[in-house]
Formats: C-alpha cells, structure tokens, sequence
C-alpha cells in the first residue's frame, strides 16, 4: 500500500476468473457472470498499470463486499487517497468516486459519467492485460491456489514490463 499512496489516485475493479468446478460448489457460482469462478479486486494506478491483485474469494462475492473484506476501501479511506471505480462500488465512502446511477439523469451527470468512465478505462485494459494471461482463462486448479497463482502471473507481469 505505501507505493499506492504515492498516487494522485488509483483505479478499483473486480473480476471473476473462471474456475472449473461442478454446481456441487454453489459459493463459487457467480449469478451475473452464469458461471462458476473466483472474485479478485485489483487496483491501478492513474496510467493503467497494475499495482496490486487482492485475495481471491468465491465468486458469489459481490465486488463491494471483496473490497471492505480484504480492508481496501479502510486503506483508501485512512489515506485520503481517491478512488474511480464502477457502479458496483456504491454506498463505499466519500473517497470512492461512482458514476451516477439512473435512467434520465441530468445533462451534468452524464457528462460526469462519460469522464469518469474514460477515467476508468484504463483500469479495465490493465484488467485485460491480467486477463490476457492464459493460465488466467480457466483455472484448473484447486481454489486454494487461485491467490498464489494471480500473486504469481502479477509478479510476472511486472518482471515482463
């Protein structure tokens, strides 16, 4: 977190990393994506590289929840740092910036949402270059390994940069 407060501000996203596992492994069943997989939150910095991969959980874990467990949203708050991240970050604190949400939303609004969303843009290419990763396509692997395994392919990526 120390080369994290060094930013002018970081970019919040989540991502589901398929799993193989049968429907025994309901915790794992993500209902949005319609599949089963693991929920990792990770943060970038203001250019769009990555800085940090949290812990995976199962992916019936909603974003938000991930994001106060691992104790990132109290990290983001103590440092006063600010945060983009999309709409499923709602309600988590001042420091944490979300588009609006709504359907007839104010002229100013939209074009809020529009600046923030090619804020967070670059976020969601750092979340595809993670992605781009075969290993990261479909784990085969058991659950406990997924977070060493996203740890590793992050060490990697910075190696490789």
């Amino acid at each position: 977190m120390r080369t994290i407060w060094e930013k002018a501000f970081v970019i919040l996203d989540g991502t589901l990393l398929p799993i193989d596992r049968i429907a025994a492994y309901t915790p794992h069943y993500s209902g949005k994506h319609k599949r089963h997989g693991m929920n990792v939150q990770v943060l970038t910095d203001p250019v769009g590289r990555l800085l940090r991969a949290s812990p995976a959980l199962p992916g019936s874990t909603h974003d938000l929840t991930a994001a106060r467990q691992h104790g990132i949203i109290e990290a983001l708050t103590e440092s006063g740092l600010k945060c983009w991240a999309d709409k499923a970050y709602q309600g988590a604190g001042r420091r944490v910036r979300v588009p609006f949400r709504g359907r007839h939303l104010q002229r100013w609004e939209r074009r809020h949402n529009s600046s923030h969303a090619k804020i967070r843009c670059l976020g969601e290419q750092a979340m595809a270059t993670l992605k781009g990763w075969r290993l990261l396509r479909k784990l085969r692997c058991s659950t406990n390994r997924i977070t060493d395994v996203v740890k590793a392919v992050l060490v990697l990526h910075h190696a490789s940069a």
